[in-house]
């Protein structure tokens, strides 16, 4: 099965066109967590404008040297003729998610199936993209995921495209035998529960649902789903994810003052809790601080299921949210913590070492589960790079983004001191951003 599959793909990636292999197939190639969060921005913030951006953060890496300019647009354009089949529409509103039927309210689904996604910006500079997304949140909310995708594949197709189909071949056995392997290893991790979050910087779609087909097959119930809803619809594996940095970011840029700024993150998860329940209750504290948003969280956050523990090293932050569970009178091992940032086989291994038994784990695996060709092409080409589509800016007034990585800080410098003068941010020790 797996020789005929890596035939299949060397062919594909081969022989692919624009007409048999558009990057972005589908509005559902997106992860959940966007149209989760796209349905709380639709319910409260349909008026907000807020502009989004690619930041490339490994900067030697020029993508408009891989990338071709009118193709890039080509596939922008493509995206934006697609809309919701009928099929898709059914299973958005009929599946169960999270144990949930009817997820999606019908005034939601009524928007999103009448959707397309709006205009762009996009120019070359200094060998980098300047791709950018006005408009209402509700709309370029959208852009995020299908722009990475599209810079992430051009970039492999770019780079690829003057290989035969042997050294395809070859290359995605190779490539192939490390996913496996990384899965056997996975295997012997009791307990494990683990899902793919590797949309937005995969290699390509056909290469993310053959990871996921592979993580379906070496793991079975340990495999909790996918955050990429065409893939989950076509494989009928569980959709996953809950929130991301982008709405605590635009919460807090729309606060009037430094009180309302201070509260801005609660706020986010209020109107969360209003609208999810369950193992969707999963907190992301990291956007202006863990350990401030932890010390000064307010008493109804303890009943939530769990956090995603996102730009901390993970052994710290893990025995930094234990002891928090432990300070609010919750047992850990009854709370949920999911891992996501640049996991490897390495690290999941060694935060499972670490908190297996002291509390729920769960890991979202992503770069370098559907990314991961780093040394198979000389000179590393091919290996992954960190880029993110970020929100700039919401009604005008910069957004911003501390984190628990100085690395990943984003906004003018004048706001960043003021957000750490609000929250109590001292010097953080700046880690390597890998993907």
């Amino acid at each position: 099965m797996m020789s005929n599959a890596m035939v299949d793909l060397a062919t594909r990636v081969h022989d692919h066109n624009f007409s048999i292999d558009p990057i972005v197939r589908s509005l559902l190639d997106t992860d959940f967590y966007k149209l989760l969060m796209a349905q709380t921005i639709f319910r409260r913030h349909r008026g907000t404008a807020v502009t989004f951006g690619i930041q490339n953060r490994s900067r030697q890496i020029r993508l408009a040297e891989f990338v071709d300019l009118g193709e890039l647009r080509e596939q922008l354009d493509h995206a934006r003729s697609l809309r919701l089949s009928r099929g898709e529409s059914t299973w958005l509103r009929g599946n169960t998610f999270y144990g949930r039927r009817q997820m999606f309210s019908a005034d939601f689904m009524e928007w999103f199936e009448g959707f397309r996604l709006p205009e762009y910006e996009l120019e070359a500079r200094d060998g980098q993209y300047v791709l950018t997304f006005h408009g209402s949140w509700i709309e370029t909310t959208m852009w995020e995921v299908p722009a990475l995708a599209i810079l992430n594949e051009l970039r492999s197709r770019g780079v690829l495209r003057h290989l035969g189909k042997f050294d395809l071949q070859i290359l995605y056995a190779r490539a192939m035998t490390r996913v496996w392997e990384k899965i056997e290893r996975l295997k012997r991790l009791p307990g494990l529960s683990i899902a793919d979050f590797g949309t937005r910087r995969r290699h390509g779609f056909l290469w993310q649902d053959w990871c996921v087909e592979a993580m379906r097959e070496g793991l079975g119930e340990a495999f909790l789903g996918t955050s990429n809803c065409l893939i989950a619809l076509r494989r009928e594996v569980e959709a996953v994810g809950t929130n991301a940095h982008e709405l605590p970011m635009v919460y807090a840029a729309l606060a009037e003052d430094d009180a309302a700024l201070a509260e801005a993150p609660y706020a986010v998860l209020k109107d969360w809790q209003q609208d999810y329940a369950g193992n969707l209750l999963v907190m992301l504290p990291d956007t202006y601080g863990t350990t401030g948003f932890l010390s000064h969280a307010p008493d109804w956050i303890d009943a939530w299921t769990g956090i995603r523990i996102d730009s901390k090293e993970p052994i710290e932050g893990g025995e930094e949210v234990i002891r928090w569970w432990t300070s609010r009178g919750s047992d850990p091992r009854e709370k949920l913590a999911i891992f996501s940032d640049g996991l490897d086989i390495d690290t999941i291994e060694a935060i499972h070492a670490r908190f297996h038994g002291r509390m729920r784990i769960g890991y979202g695996w992503g770069t370098l589960l559907t990314n991961d060709f780093r040394g198979l092409v000389p000179e590393g080409r091919l290996d992954p790079i960190s880029i993110v589509c970020k929100v700039i800016s919401a009604n005008g007034r910069p957004t911003v983004k501390i984190s628990d990585n100085p690395s990943k800080a984003i906004g003018p410098e004048s706001e960043v001191a003021r957000y750490k003068r609000v929250f109590g941010i001292g010097d953080l020790e700046a880690m390597p951003v890998v993907v």
